[in-house]
C-alpha cells in the first residue's frame, strides 16, 4: 500500500484521490493552489480539473471568493465517509501497531515506526520500518520473542501489502548505537513515531549520557 497516497489502493492513484485526501484532512476552505501544494502530486491545472470534476459530482463544495474559488469536502455526501476513512489509513496503521505491541506477552523496551512511512512519503515499494528494542533479560533466540516479531511481520504484510523491515536491538546495544551512530540513529532522531516505551530520541540521548 502507498501510505502517502492510501486512496490509490482503490482509486488507482487518480488526482481526485489526492484532492480528497487533502480535503478530508481539514475543514478549512482551501484554494485550488493550496490544494495543489498540499497534494504534492499533479500540476496546478490537473488539480483544478480534478476539483471541478469532484464539484460536478457534489463531493466537493466550490464557493466563489474572488479572485479565488474555495473548496471543501462535502461531508454530507454519501461518498464522504469513504474519503475520510481512506485519508486516515496511516493513522489506522499506527493504532494497529500500538495495539499489537501492547498485547505482546514479552513487551519491548521500546518500539518505533521510522523511515518513509513515518515521514508520510512512502509508497508501495517502501518497507514499513520498525525499530524494536529487546529487553536486556530476554535472549535473542527466545522462542516467544521471535514468535512475536514474526507475527508482527506477517500482520504488517497482511494489513498493507508492504514488507515489514524490523530492526532489532537489545537494550544493552542502545548505548553502542548511540555512540557509533549508524544511519538508523539519524532516522530515528529525525522522524520516528513511538509505538511503545520511551521516545526513541530520549532513549538514545539517555544512553549517550550514561556512556560518558
Amino acid at each position: 500500500m502507498d501510505l502517502a497516497r492510501p486512496h490509490s489502493a482503490v482509486t488507482g492513484g487518480a488526482l481526485e484521490g489526492d484532492v480528497l485526501t487533502v480535503l478530508a484532512g481539514t475543514t478549512r476552505p482551501l484554494t485550488g493552489r493550496q490544494v495543489a501544494r498540499l497534494a504534492a502530486h499533479g500540476s496546478d491545472r490537473g488539480i483544478r480539473l480534478a476539483l471541478n470534476r469532484l464539484a460536478e459530482q457534489g463531493l466537493v463544495d466550490a464557493v466563489e471568493a474572488p479572485p479565488a474559488v474555495l473548496y471543501t469536502l462535502n461531508r454530507d455526501h454519501l461518498a464522504a465517509p469513504a474519503a475520510v476513512m481512506l485519508a486516515g489509513l496511516r493513522g489506522t496503521l499506527l493504532e494497529r501497531l500500538r495495539e499489537t505491541v501492547a498485547n505482546w506477552e514479552t513487551p519491548p523496551a521500546q518500539a518505533s515506526l521510522f523511515g518513509s512511512v513515518a515521514r508520510g512519503d512512502g509508497d508501495t515499494s517502501s518497507d514499513i520500518d520498525l525499530f524494536i528494542v529487546r529487553p536486556s533479560d530476554v535472549e535473542e533466540e527466545d522462542v516467544r520473542w521471535r514468535d512475536q516479531l514474526d507475527a508482527l511481520a506477517r500482520d504488517v504484510a497482511r494489513w498493507t501489502g508492504n514488507h515489514a523491515g524490523i530492526s532489532e536491538a537489545s537494550q544493552d546495544d542502545v548505548a553502542r548505537l548511540a555512540a557509533e551512530r549508524p544511519p538508523i540513529v539519524g532516522d530515528l532522531e529525525r522522524d520516528s513515531i513511538t509505538l511503545a516505551g520511551p521516545d526513541a530520541r530520549r532513549l538514545l540521548g539517555s544512553a549517550t549520557r550514561n556512556s560518558r
